[in-house]
């Protein structure tokens, strides 16, 4: 599966986090997934809440635009960005480089 796919309403992402991994960093991954660092543990849902507004910030959403759809406990997540398509897929190959 690759790293973003599209939807009618969005985008859908996969992540790979990597709580205490220093400061929160949203980059290129594999093929297949991001790649996330984040400050927070993975404690009580710490890395997740620090994950969303992380990723919103990334492509210009608001928090409430995404959500985790699934992996919620996994370090493997996916994503869903509600938004213009295009406009999250350009940001998405921006963080990437090119499509994946």
């Amino acid at each position: 599966m690759p790293a973003w796919t599209l939807r009618d309403d969005g985008i859908q992402i996969a992540v790979r986090v990597t709580p205490r991994g220093g400061r929160d960093a949203l980059v290129a991954g594999t093929e297949e997934h991001f790649a996330a660092r984040l400050s927070a543990p993975p404690v009580d849902g710490a890395a997740n809440a620090a994950l969303v507004p992380l990723v919103a910030k990334r492509f210009g959403v608001a928090k409430r635009a995404v959500t985790i759809v699934a992996g919620e406990t996994a370090r493997i997540k996916r994503l869903h960005i509600v938004g213009d398509p295009q406009m999250l897929a350009r940001v998405a190959e921006a963080l990437y480089g090119d499509a994946p």
